[in-house]
């Protein structure tokens, strides 16, 4: 008997209301460990919002958020990034004074303060070494050794993304939530990207990824939930998800499920 991929994240009936507007509709979805898990919609669909719970940004109305078994949801993101949940934003976030390696060093720290707030004071040897370690191999799997001491502010967009993602990959996170993590990159960096995901997951990470590059989320995502109007319409491999005549009708008028 094969066995399952292990839980990971998952929202069970997750709601979400603004006022008398309900963004996200009794959503229930699993990311397991070891796999790349795509949200996608067109604009409106609820994808933030639903994002937002997950990470502790939104509290939902309704609904619940576990993480690793765990019920998270009336935890912070803080609290929730200390049990191993880390993100990228929509929106890149480099410190441009910073270097690129003091950027990535900062995924490392922050875990550490977390734990222990003194820390930022006074760390040990054995933090800083491990700190080193962690953020030598984040640069090297996403291939930025090179540019370790160039000031973040120098870089370019698919620079910078590729320092997000390196970022959160020194941090002890098991399970990823990335934001649009192409958004602003040409095809042979999106490539690259996809490449460096499908890697990190070999190891066990466990992704969710909100992305609308289509092209992107068919190549590396196990699996796809698809939402509209703040609802799950559908959900499968990505092959299936193509062929929905639910999901075509979503995307009615949308350039976005074009694949190409």
């Amino acid at each position: 008997m094969t066995a399952l991929p292990a839980p990971g994240l998952e929202a069970r009936g997750v709601t979400v209301r603004y006022g008398g507007l309900v963004a996200a509709d009794n959503v229930t979805l699993t990311a397991p460990m070891g796999k790349v898990t795509g949200l996608i919609g067109p604009n409106g669909a609820g994808k933030s919002t639903t994002f937002g719970a997950c990470g502790g940004m939104v509290p939902p109305s309704a609904g619940t958020v576990h993480l690793f078994g765990e019920d998270v949801t009336g935890l912070s993101p803080q609290a929730r990034g200390q049990r191993g949940l880390g993100r990228t934003f929509q929106r890149m976030e480099l410190f441009d004074s910073l270097t690129v390696r003091e950027n990535v060093a900062l995924g490392m720290e922050a875990g550490l303060a977390g734990s222990r707030p003194w820390r930022h004071l006074r760390s040990t040897r054995t933090d800083r070494l491990r700190t080193a370690e962690r953020v030598d191999s984040a640069l090297r799997r996403c291939g930025l050794e090179e540019l370790a001491e160039t000031s973040a502010g120098d870089l370019s967009t698919g620079q910078g993304r590729l320092v997000e993602l390196a970022r959160v990959l020194a941090g002890d996170f098991t399970m990823l939530l990335l934001d649009e993590p192409s958004s602003g990159l040409d095809r042979a960096e999106t490539e690259r990207f996809g490449e460096i995901l499908r890697e990190v997951v070999a190891t066990g990470t466990g992704i969710l990824i909100v992305e609308h590059d289509m092209s992107l989320v068919l190549t590396i995502c196990d699996h796809i939930y698809v939402l509209d109007f703040g609802k799950l319409i559908f959900e499968g491999i990505p092959a299936d998800v193509m062929a929905s005549h639910e999901v075509q009708a979503a995307y009615l008028g949308s350039t976005e499920l074009q694949a190409g």
